[in-house]
């Protein structure tokens, strides 16, 4: 990593967090972790691809319900004709793949357009029952060589599944700007569209565009998320390697608590931007118009249109083995999962927390390092410890003793950030999912009724329980913004359980 050095701050022996983005250098892959653009990829996604790669960009221009000239697409006749053109008009190019391996931008943006191919033709014969007003019944159980060879190659090289994923291909590597002088802002909307898109999504109006448009947007704010971690270990680590009290976990140089608690406040406001922009989802994405395009960014794991898996045709040591991934799922985001990491917040111990570690496969690799290290050191360093004074403030002046509670009051406020966006996703999955569809799993294969809960409940869980111990409303003199957030998580909690008790009853699923 020696031609980073100059673009990156080395917080561990082994991880750099880049400060320089580097947008230019094709050398380095689209993901890697920055404290100015977060977790969105490095540079603005490749939109056009090299010549030759014109047979498969000819099919994905075709592709969607309503093309960007607005006249219908291959998906929209509804007589496979998606499939027929992968068959008759598409070589195998997995050649060209190696010539361009070097490139790894470029090859991001051939998975991300193999992958929305490969789902597409995996899919069509689901959407033209579920337009019929049918039940998804099979998708198709081949991929053929010509899809499969090259979505192989390219998550080889990036270090993906090759099958669609959130980050890599359906969102996050799938904007592009149409003013570029502009710069990255959402502030105006309308400079901000689709590369690809299955259904309306070329049209930036539309509830498909929306949806994938407003997750990149929440992305966005998470530079503020990275930086503040990133600081507050490092705070961490030094406090606790310079003290030489006898309790060096809870006693800290005022200036030290207040470096902390400036980390932490950026973080808060980062979080607060990330959930007001989720709240716009409502209105750039309508509830019943969803599932319309939903079914294309279905996975193969635990779905019911693969039972058996997928068969990738001519994939070396494959040997015709049937494989299965979930599908893309903007539980994928790396925000929430580096708050987890962060807050230390403890999940229980169920099946449907296993189903969440296993998501944890389907990131760029590089935010998957990142989480276990953010993880890792938190837990090392006790960082929550240390930062909440949790062994007490006995030996402390009142100046330090004002310190923690501010940083015990933040604590909360950021933990109540991660229940209000956890608690609007389950909301998302009540009025988009649950109302609208019978079918039992989502996206990404976990089921719906009970997956979301299982971590709200989690949260509202620590809330309660670090609230508590940190004295509760009396004791504690967090003030009364703090005393408010308690009220309400009491509150929510009796109705989380109330609303998935009666949906599992409708249902006819089991509670976890």
């Amino acid at each position: 990593m020696g031609s980073l050095e100059k673009d990156t701050a080395t917080y561990d022996n082994d991880f750099p967090i880049l400060y320089d983005p580097r947008p230019d250098d094709g050398s380095l892959p689209a993901f890697m972790v920055s404290t100015t653009r977060g977790f969105l990829p490095r540079m603005e996604p490749i939109v056009t691809l090299p010549s030759e790669f014109d047979p498969l960009e000819s099919i994905l221009q075709r592709m969607p319900v309503k093309t960007a000239s607005g006249e219908p697409g291959l998906l929209a006749q509804g007589k496979g004709l998606l499939g027929e053109a992968v068959h008759k008009e598409l070589p195998d190019l997995t050649e060209f793949v190696d010539k361009y391996r070097h490139d790894l931008p470029l090859m991001n943006a051939l998975y991300r357009d193999y992958s929305f191919l490969a789902s597409a033709y995996l899919l069509e014969p689901c959407h033209e029952r579920f337009v019929k007003g049918e039940e998804y019944g099979l998708g198709r159980q081949v991929l053929p060589a010509n899809v499969a060879r090259p979505i192989a190659k390219c998550a080889e090289i990036c270090e993906f599944k090759p099958f669609m994923e959130y980050a890599g291909s359906y969102a996050l590597f799938n904007y592009r700007l149409v003013d570029p002088s502009l710069g990255f802002s959402f502030s105006d909307p309308s400079n901000v569209r689709l590369i690809r898109a299955f259904e309306n999504g070329l049209d930036p109006t539309s509830s498909e565009a929306g949806f994938v448009l407003v997750h990149i947007d929440m992305v966005r704010h998470s530079g503020p998320l990275v930086a503040g971690a990133v600081a507050s270990l490092d705070l961490c680590r030094s406090a606790l390697s310079s003290s030489s009290t006898t309790n060096p976990v809870t006693r800290l140089h005022v200036s030290t608590r207040q470096s902390l608690n400036m980390s932490l406040s950026h973080m808060l406001a980062a979080l607060k931007k990330v959930n007001a922009t989720m709240e716009t989802m409502w209105k750039r994405s309508k509830p019943n118009e969803y599932t319309s395009f939903r079914t294309f960014i279905f996975g193969i794991k635990s779905q019911s249109m693969f039972p058996n898996g997928v068969v990738y045709d001519g994939l070396p040591g494959s040997e015709g083995k049937p494989l299965s991934f979930r599908g893309e799922s903007g539980a994928n985001d790396s925000m929430i999962p580096l708050m987890d990491n962060f807050l230390q917040i403890p999940m229980p111990d169920t099946p449907l927390t296993k189903i969440l570690e296993d998501f944890r496969s389907y990131r760029p690799s590089n935010h998957r390092a990142f989480l276990e290290w953010v993880k890792r050191g938190s837990e090392e360093a006790g960082l929550r410890r240390w930062a909440l004074a949790l062994d007490g403030t006995d030996n402390m002046t009142e100046e330090e003793r004002d310190e923690v509670k501010r940083s015990r009051s933040l604590w909360i406020q950021m933990l109540n950030q991660v229940r209000e966006f956890r608690w609007r996703h389950w909301c998302f999955a009540r009025e988009y999912i649950l109302k609208q569809t019978s079918h039992p799993t989502a996206t990404g294969g976990s089921p719906i009724v009970t997956w979301l809960p299982n971590q709200l409940q989690a949260v509202l869980g620590d809330m309660v329980g670090l609230y508590e111990r940190m004295g509760g409303d009396e004791a504690g003199g967090l003030g009364e913004e703090c005393k408010d957030i308690m009220e309400l998580v009491r509150r929510q909690d009796v109705t989380l359980k109330k609303e998935v008790m009666k949906f599992c009853e409708e249902r006819g699923v089991p509670r976890a």
